[in-house]
């Protein structure tokens, strides 16, 4: 089958609208240089670049940033896969790895160079609806108004976002109403509570960053628009500040109290004696009082140094800190209980190319990638990531033309016996014929029908190459654009694979309000699991 040449990396890469990791933590970066740190961070702080363009000037620290999620970095610390590949460790929190006592352990001299809060955000015009202007507002009433169905909001995935993670353990602990951090005994106490504070959810993201944007897009559009965010308060600061938004957003400080973000720039124990005079070097000048005022500036995040005054934005000053599982048990706990019976199910077709080019290693990679997602993935990213139960699974194979789907309803409980049927169908595919993508595309929406009011709908389109049977893209556009509003709302999350193209996913993916993922350098079963977080 005729394929496209394949790109120059960093062409291709710079056609991906994507902010998922740039890099593997477990991936080799070479023998560490004189005056560099490298640090494991989280990809939002790819904002405090021109700071510390600065501070290299200033004091002669070079930053090499690796940008993969929380629970990425922490599972790499814990399972000693990042071991001599960095210096430091740089997350919005240390919270998750410090839960794990094999990535505990690893961890030195902590730093705090910021904060921000994690809070609601809704429109101005909703906040006066439910009466919250002005006013102060519990976690309890957020709850009572989002189990009416009185507004909706968006947060990222917990289990692949700190502000998520954060959200859900800080939720959890309020609505438990112990004054003390939620415990294994009392979340299913307070389960019906959170459920209701997540009925309300109508938007779910892997990263701080696609949701914003994803909420600015959709804020345009009447029949998508959502009313609020769980945001870090220095990205709803951010959004406000754009002037992107039809009206602004207002802040909601919950009276019983918030999560804080504190960005330690932390030591990794293993660190030679260079890179721990690089991190001194470099903490102390991003400490400083002139350059947390920058920071504050620059980036919407609170001073982590006492004295530096806060500026006007931030309209409030004191909050009440809740607490937060010092343990693993509590957060696996709930993480589990949110994904399998608390939020909203998932409803996910996939599209999958098993044309004639998939032959191979690659038809092999994509089975990996969808048994991985049956439970056959133990580790900690593979354990929240997976089809979870609820979930309504549609497989839809094709080649030349669309094949038969096979739709797969994983319950509540005994859910295996439906996940190893899962797993069987994803075994018995075959490489063979053409690449009927757009009929194939077409087809995933005639069977999904319309998005579902109570289930999180979305479409992932994976192929390794060009289109070369039935309709062009053009048509597919034209037939979406024809669709009942209902069904525009479905997203698809395309999968750059092989020799894929990337301007047609970038297509796909800007039209449906959905997103690219590249698994051209990135194994596709990663790329699977991070598609995970946006469902």
């Amino acid at each position: 089958m005729k394929k496209l040449a394949v790109l120059v990396a960093c062409l291709a890469l710079a056609a991906c609208d994507s902010s998922t990791p740039d890099s593997d933590p477990a991936q080799p970066l070479g023998p560490p240089k004189p005056g560099t740190l490298r640090i494991l961070a989280g990809s939002e702080l790819s904002d405090m670049q021109p700071i510390l363009d600065k501070a290299a000037e200033a004091t002669g620290v070079k930053v090499q940033f690796t940008f993969t999620g929380t629970l990425e970095g922490a599972e790499s610390l814990a399972n000693g896969s990042a071991a001599g590949k960095y210096d430091a460790l740089w997350f919005s929190s240390n919270r998750y790895p410090q839960s794990l006592p094999d990535a505990n352990k690893k961890l030195g001299n902590q730093v705090k160079i910021m904060s921000s809060p994690v809070v609601m955000g809704v429109a101005r015009s909703v906040a006066q609806r439910l009466g919250w202007a002005g006013k102060p507002v519990s976690w309890g009433q957020i709850a009572e108004a989002a189990g009416s169905k009185s507004f909706s909001y968006g947060m990222t995935d917990p289990s692949a976002s700190n502000s998520g993670f954060s959200a859900l353990v800080g939720v959890a602990s309020a609505l438990a109403g112990s004054g003390n951090a939620i415990t294994v005994d009392q979340i299913a106490a307070v389960s019906p509570a959170l459920t209701k504070f997540f009925s309300a959810q109508a938007l779910s993201a892997g990263s701080s960053g696609w949701l914003s944007d994803a909420y600015v897009k959709r804020a345009a559009d009447p029949a998508q628009k959502v009313d609020g965010l769980i945001n870090y308060e220095s990205v709803l600061l951010s959004m406000n500040a754009a002037g992107t938004l039809p009206e602004p957003l207002s802040l909601i400080y919950p009276s019983d109290g918030v999560v804080t973000a504190d960005y330690p720039l932390t030591l990794l124990t293993e660190a030679n004696d260079d890179a721990r005079s690089a991190h001194q070097r470099l903490s102390d000048y991003l400490r400083t009082p002139d350059v947390q005022k920058q920071i504050m500036e620059t980036t919407r995040r609170r001073p982590a140094v006492p004295g530096v005054q806060l500026s006007s934005q931030f309209a409030v000053r004191d909050l009440i800190e809740l607490p937060f599982p010092a343990g693993h048990e509590p957060i696996d706990a709930l993480l589990s209980a949110y994904f399998n019976k608390i939020r909203r199910p998932s409803r996910t077709l996939y599209v999958l190319d098993t044309s004639g080019s998939m032959e191979g290693d690659r038809i092999d990679s994509l089975r990996t990638a969808l048994v991985a997602l049956t439970g056959a993935d133990t580790t900690l990213v593979g354990k929240y990531r997976g089809f979870r139960s609820r979930e309504e699974v549609t497989l839809l194979p094709f080649s030349s033309k669309p094949g038969a789907p096979q739709t797969f309803a994983v319950p509540e409980n005994g859910a295996q016996a439906e996940l190893d049927k899962i797993k069987s169908f994803a075994q018995g595919l075959n490489a063979s014929g053409g690449t009927a993508i757009y009929d194939s595309l077409t087809r995933a929406y005639q069977i999904l029908g319309q998005a579902s009011a109570d289930k999180f709908t979305s479409i992932v389109l994976m192929t390794d190459g060009e289109n070369q049977n039935g309709s062009p893209i053009e048509a597919f556009e034209d037939t979406y654009r024809g669709l009942p509003e209902a069904a525009r709302h479905i997203p698809v999350f395309t999968v750059l694979f092989g020799e894929g193209s990337p301007d047609e996913m970038n297509r796909v993916a800007t039209l449906t309000n959905g997103k690219v993922f590249d698994a051209r350098s990135t194994p596709l079963q990663k790329v699977f699991q991070e598609v995970r977080g946006y469902q």
